[in-house]
C-alpha cells in the first residue's frame, strides 16, 4: 500500500508551557500520587451473557498489579464494594463513586498542575462518547472525585473523552478529528474553537490533527489505542505489518503516521499480533494501550510470542528502569480497549 503525504495540522498558545500560573496536564510517565480505575456493574451496557464477569476479573487483575507499584482507587457503588472486594487485593482501595462502565480514562478525572503545587480537575463533559451508551453515572464521575479530593473542577465547552488525545507534557498533543470535530460531542465548534478548547484543558502548544475514522467503532477512532507519546517528541506507533487495502482503519493507521512524522516526531513503529486468542474483527490487539505507572509499564500480551517480545522490548527502551509487566487482557480487547482506557492517573502536584 502507498503512503500517502500529509502535512500536520498545527496550532500555538498564546502562553508557553508551565508558564508561571499555567496548568497543564503532566507526561504520564511523571510521578503520580494514585491511579483511578472504575468497577462496571451496568446490565445496559453488559447484559446477562456473563461476559461482566470476565471484564470484571480483568479488571481487578490489571488493579491488582497497578497496586504493587502506587495507590490505586477503584471507583465504585457502595452497594457494589463488597462484590468487587472479593477480586481486588487489600492494597486497592474503593471509593463511592456510582459507576456504569470501566473507562476511567474517558470518564474519569482529568488532573492538571500548576508548577507550584496546585492541582485541579479538568471538565471533559464525558457524553458516552457522543450519546452512543448510557452514562448517567460515569458522566458524573470527574465531578465526584473533584469534591471528594476537595479540588476545583475547571470548565471547558468540549465534549470529548482524554482516550482522544496523547500529549506529552511538553507542549505537544495529538489526536483523531473524528473523536473531537464530530457534531455528537462538539456541535457547531471549528477545528480551531476545538484546538483552543484542548490547549486551554492540557496547557499545550502546539496540536497535531489527523483525520482519523467516524462511526465504526464506539470512540469514532481514539489515537491511544494507535499512537503513544513515550517522551518529548518521541512516539510508538502500532501498525499491521500486512495492511490491508480500503480497509478503514489501516488506512488511517497509515495516515497517521505520515502525519506523525511530517510533523517532525520521532516515530517508532512496532507491529500489531499477527496471531491471537480472540478471532473477531471488532477486537482490539493494541500494543500502545498500555499504562505508565510509579516504577513500572504495564501493557497486554496477545499470544503471538514473537510481537508479544517486539513489543515488551521497545516498551523497556522507550522505559528504561521500569518493570514492563503484561496481562491478558483479551476481555477489554472483544469490548474495544485497553489496559490504558481502563486507567487513569493523579499526577503529584
Amino acid at each position: 500500500m502507498r503512503r500517502r503525504t500529509f502535512m500536520a495540522l498545527t496550532a500555538s498558545a498564546a502562553l508557553p508551557l508551565n508558564a508561571a500560573g499555567r496548568f497543564h496536564v503532566p507526561a504520564e510517565e511523571d510521578p503520580h500520587t494514585r491511579t483511578f480505575m472504575q468497577w462496571p456493574v451496568s446490565r445496559r451496557v453488559y447484559g446477562y451473557d456473563g461476559f461482566l464477569g470476565d471484564v470484571q476479573a480483568t479488571i481487578a487483575d490489571i488493579a491488582n498489579t497497578i497496586a504493587e507499584f502506587e495507590p490505586v482507587v477503584m471507583l465504585a457503588d457502595a452497594s457494589d464494594h463488597r462484590a468487587a472486594r472479593r477480586q481486588l487485593s487489600s492494597a486497592v482501595e474503593l471509593w463511592d463513586v456510582p459507576t456504569e462502565d470501566l473507562w476511567a480514562r474517558d470518564s474519569g478525572p482529568l488532573f492538571a498542575v500548576d508548577g507550584a503545587g496546585g492541582l485541579r480537575v479538568q471538565a471533559m463533559n464525558f457524553n458516552g462518547w457522543g450519546g452512543k451508551q448510557v452514562h448517567r453515572r460515569d458522566g458524573q464521575i470527574a465531578g465526584r472525585v473533584a469534591d471528594i479530593l476537595g479540588l476545583d473542577l475547571a470548565p471547558s465547552p468540549l465534549r470529548g473523552e482524554p482516550g482522544g488525545v496523547d500529549q506529552d507534557g511538553a507542549g505537544n498533543l495529538i489526536a483523531h478529528e473524528s473523536s473531537w470535530i464530530v457534531e455528537n460531542r462538539n456541535p457547531g465548534m471549528s477545528r480551531a474553537q476545538v484546538t483552543a478548547a484542548l490547549q486551554e484543558a492540557y496547557g499545550v502548544d502546539r496540536v497535531v490533527w489527523a483525520p482519523g475514522v467516524r462511526d465504526l467503532d464506539i470512540t469514532d477512532y481514539h489515537i491511544d489505542s494507535l499512537a503513544r507519546f513515550t517522551g518529548p517528541g518521541r512516539i510508538l506507533i502500532n501498525l499491521p505489518d500486512d495492511p490491508i487495502p480500503g480497509e478503514p482503519f489501516h488506512e488511517s493507521a497509515l495516515e497517521t503516521y505520515d502525519i506523525l512524522q511530517a510533523a517532525g516526531f520521532e516515530v517508532e513503529v512496532i507491529p500489531e499480533p499477527n496471531r491471537r486468542r480472540v478471532r473477531s474483527d471488532d477486537f482490539v490487539a493494541s500494543y500502545v494501550n498500555y499504562y505508565v505507572c510509579n516504577g513500572a509499564v504495564v501493557a497486554a500480551q496477545f499470544g503471538d510470542d514473537a510481537t508479544d517480545a517486539i513489543a515488551r522490548d521497545a516498551l523497556a527502551r522507550h522505559y528504561p528502569g521500569r518493570d514492563v509487566i503484561t496481562l491478558n487482557t483479551d476481555a477489554l480487547g472483544e469490548i474495544g480497549g485497553g489496559i490504558h482506557c481502563a486507567t487513569q492517573q493523579q499526577p503529584r502536584p
